[in-house]
């Protein structure tokens, strides 16, 4: 884990892990667009022949800056706080975003199956203080 600086002097261990499928029907290009649109970090595409698979990044704190930003610019940040929150649960934070509306450039928290056709963006975030990162990604 790096050790990540929160501001206020507060510094901490924090991993980022993101990923989002490629399904048949899907532009491999697109859906790294759509994750780069919500993800400020390295990408690798790990594509079969066919030209399904997924696209994976590793990071820190700083990957989740274009969330933060997202989160202030779409005015959901109270929403997001209260949703992150009850999603804390021994050390990790996992949450999906839609697809679609990240491709768009927007913000949608989702289900992991069901509420996006074409399958969310899955987040883990790890941390020995979870609390702190939901607050920084969603205060004024």
């Amino acid at each position: 884990m790096l050790k990540e600086n929160l501001g206020d002097g507060l510094r901490m261990s924090v991993e980022v892990f993101v990923e989002a499928e490629v399904r048949p029907t899907e532009d491999p290009l697109k859906v790294r667009e759509a994750l780069e649109n919500v993800y400020d970090g390295e990408v690798q595409l790990d594509l079969e022949e066919d030209g399904t698979g997924y696209i994976r990044g590793r990071g820190g704190l700083d990957s989740l800056k274009k969330m933060r930003d997202l989160l202030k610019r779409e005015q959901i940040r109270d929403a997001a706080r209260a949703h992150l929150s009850k999603l804390i649960d021994d050390g990790r934070l996992v949450f999906y975003l839609n697809k679609q509306v990240a491709y768009v450039g927007h913000i949608s928290f989702c289900e992991p199956e069901g509420e996006s056709p074409l399958g969310p963006i899955r987040f883990e975030v790890r941390s020995d203080d979870l609390k702190s990162i939901v607050e920084w990604l969603t205060r004024i």
